[in-house]
């Protein structure tokens, strides 16, 4: 999603250019050939020198960008050794990742000294690039891509729903992992009870465990639609249902419609997924206490009071105040959407950055 508007920016700012995009999951194939459809789409080679070199011959790329934290070694020395320069962008080392990345920083030294550019998230996050090995000069804090995102809420999936919901209250739980559909689900009756008017829609972070919610949602009895059904028919939806959200590529639009959002990932020791998704639209945002892989956005929605970080046991307390007390919400929310709005503009800096540094090879080559 970071990506997507990146290059966009891209193919306005370098006409004529052409922006190849690889990724490493199905679902990123998916994402990437319906949003991006100039652009040619394909699976990141295994990194190993005889794939990589036949990837290379064919692509003759002006210059590698790597997201985040995608640091491939073999990719990454086979461009230095072609002369293409090497830039990541929206970089990021992680709570989690950065112990592992000092232990090993004589080793990863090399690589990180054939990369031209690292645009960092964060003055946190560069000064750990640089600890590990990353030449200082060529580390700069251009921000994070992530308060860029901006999702339009034409969806036709988002269309449907909001076309049937019918005054009811929902609550969208998006990116939920394993054992936090339990949770939910085991706190469905008694938020049905003290919000009778309210809908729940969850769903999965991963395609591939769609059957398994789905048969839990059925093992616990509340009536529930699926929404790659409703398309085709529907009724209006009324308080109690559970929507199953098994489609790809909707979510993001779909917290458009959320009275309450619970972002995922957050339950349970992963992470946690991007509170900026729900925030942008002004939707109160809750989450659990693991949010290590967008601790920094956190933070600042934190500070800001524009999020509610709750504990397994509060969840169920905390939707129901946040569905009951509709002022304070929607003052939270507006909250969480100025935090987006006050931190935009990372992609410009960043797509002028790459512009710069194509700029100078060609310079230098003449």
């Amino acid at each position: 999603m970071a990506a997507t508007r990146l290059i966009r920016e891209l193919n306005v700012r370098l006409p004529g250019s052409l922006v190849a995009v690889s990724t490493t999951t199905e679902t990123g194939q998916r994402l990437a050939k319906e949003r991006l459809p100039d652009s040619p789409v394909f699976y990141l080679p295994l990194d190993l020198k005889s794939p990589v070199r036949r990837y290379l011959r064919v692509l003759r790329p002006q210059m590698l960008v790597l997201m985040e934290s995608e640091l491939w070694p073999r990719l990454i020395a086979e461009c230095t050794k072609d002369g293409t320069p090497v830039v990541v962008v929206n970089a990021r080392i992680s709570d989690r990742s950065f112990p592992r990345y000092m232990r090993l920083r004589r080793l990863w030294r090399p690589f990180l000294e054939m990369i031209s550019f690292f645009l960092a998230q964060s003055t946190e996050t560069a000064d750990r690039l640089i600890k590990i090995g990353a030449p200082q000069t060529r580390v700069r804090v251009t921000g994070n891509l992530k308060y860029d995102v901006q999702t339009r809420t034409d969806n036709e999936m988002t269309k449907r729903i909001a076309s049937i919901l019918s005054g009811t209250t929902l609550i969208v739980a998006g990116s939920t992992l394993a054992d936090e559909e339990e949770t939910l689900l085991a706190a469905w009756p008694v938020i049905r009870q003290a919000v009778p008017d309210a809908a729940l829609l969850i769903a999965p972070r991963h395609t591939d465990r769609f059957d398994e919610v789905l048969q839990l949602i059925r093992k616990n009895g509340p009536p529930f639609v699926r929404c790659s059904e409703l398309m085709q028919n529907a009724e209006p939806i009324v308080g109690g249902t559970i929507l199953f959200l098994d489609t790809i590529g909707d979510l993001a639009s779909v917290y458009a419609l959320a009275s309450v959002a619970f972002v995922g990932g957050s339950l349970v020791p992963r992470g946690g997924h991007n509170p900026l998704e729900p925030a942008q639209f002004g939707v109160p945002v809750v989450m659990g206490p693991s949010f290590e892989n967008f601790r920094e956005i956190v933070e600042t929605m934190q500070r800001e009071d524009a999020i509610r970080i709750v504990a397994r046991e509060r969840l169920t307390e905390t939707l129901i105040e946040m569905l009951r007390q509709k002022d304070d919400s929607q003052a939270l929310g507006e909250r969480g959407r100025a935090v987006f709005q006050s931190q935009s503009g990372s992609t410009a800096q960043t797509a002028q950055a790459i512009v710069s540094l194509l700029e100078e090879k060609v310079e230098t080559a003449r």
